[in-house]
């Protein structure tokens, strides 16, 4: 529903009536804002640019880099480097987080990001996104490594942008999820999207299904369920749906619910999951449960996760309340052996073999 003109500033200094340090909060929103623009700017251009493509170079989780993840991560850094504040950045690119140079004050916040999610979409033409998340620093030293470790539910501030083919700003001081749309001939992001609710059911699903091989059995259970359809147990049919950037298929949900599942598998042991907790995972799920959603692990609320380290990985599970909670339960049953058996459908409908249950 479009709103009139209500300017990302005017609805800021409503929202952040009442709340600590407002003003700066505020302050640092439209910072953040302003390098939304120029990364919009930046992926609009496309091949004209000449900044589509890989590099050579890898970040620290040893993926390799496009031009873009370096150009948006220096834009967020220079944007909101400058002002007074913040106290410290910590980006998906870099190994150690980023100290406030010493000509510049610093403030009470820290911000994390991702500063282009879903990055190798944008060779083919695929929204693509921008997600951050702002926590509190009121210590008087400079900030360390586990000052930025605190769990989501503690954030001040969180949101997204999505590159489509209108450049939005998703946001939540904790006071609902709204989204703004950028009106590119003014320059200026106008709320067009005021308390997003999702739908507490919903019958679309988001998950890779070529890693169906590595998953646990209740993701199994849950997907097999979806993909029978009418014919089982639900009695309705399901539609996948599969972008490969977070920040789209989330949009995507926000506007008309759904679940987005990055789940826990053996494919590589070392990694529970495949998300980053602070770049990804908290803001993300702030934003769902402002609008009445669900995040989880599939095991625990995410947002009450306490971080171990900087790039932590997590399993995420989010969008419709009643469907995230339906995962969770069979996870639960599960893990106390309560479940029942994997059964093949096929095997099933034609009710050849019947497994044991398991010891």
């Amino acid at each position: 529903m479009y709103l009139g003109r209500t300017t990302l500033s005017k609805f800021l200094i409503q929202q952040l009536e009442g709340i600590e340090g407002a003003s700066d909060l505020g302050a640092l929103l439209v910072d953040v804002a302003a390098a939304v623009k120029a990364i919009s700017a930046m992926t609009a251009k496309g091949a004209l640019s000449g900044v589509l493509g890989a590099l050579e170079s890898r970040n620290v989780q040893g993926e390799r880099q496009t031009r873009l993840d370096v150009m948006a991560n220096d834009e967020m850094l220079r944007s909101c480097e400058w002002g007074g504040l913040l106290a410290g950045m910590a980006s998906e690119e870099l190994e150690e987080p980023y100290a406030i140079p010493g000509e510049f004050a610093r403030g009470k916040f820290l911000l994390v990001f991702d500063p282009l999610d879903g990055s190798s979409n944008a060779d083919v033409n695929v929204s693509v996104g921008t997600i951050f998340s702002v926590l509190r620093h009121d210590q008087a030293h400079c900030p360390r490594t586990g000052d930025y470790l605190q769990p989501g539910r503690q954030q001040a501030a969180a949101g997204y942008a999505i590159y489509g083919p209108a450049t939005m700003l998703v946001i939540t001081v904790g006071k609902g999820t709204h989204g703004f749309t950028l009106d590119r001939e003014i320059g200026n992001f106008i709320l067009t999207h005021q308390d997003l609710t999702i739908p507490a059911d919903s019958s679309e699903f988001a998950i890779n299904t070529s890693n169906a091989r590595f998953w646990e059995p209740p993701v199994h259970r849950y997907v097999t369920e979806c993909q029978t359809g009418k014919s089982g147990e639900r009695g309705r049919d399901f539609n996948m749906r599969w972008i490969a950037s977070m920040v789209a298929e989330v949009h995507r949900i926000l506007i008309r619910g759904g679940v987005f599942m990055y789940p826990k598998d053996t494919k590589d042991p070392r990694k529970p999951g495949r998300l980053r907790l602070l770049y990804e995972a908290n803001p993300i799920s702030l934003l769902v449960e402002q609008a009445g959603g669900r995040a989880s692990t599939g095991r625990q609320r995410l947002l009450d996760v306490v971080p171990e380290s900087l790039h932590q990985r997590v399993p995420v599970i989010l969008g419709s309340r009643q469907e995230v909670e339906r995962i969770e339960r069979y996870h639960g049953e599960y893990d106390c052996g309560t479940d029942r058996p994997f059964i093949s459908p096929l095997f099933n409908e034609r009710s050849l073999f019947r497994p044991e249950s398991r010891a």
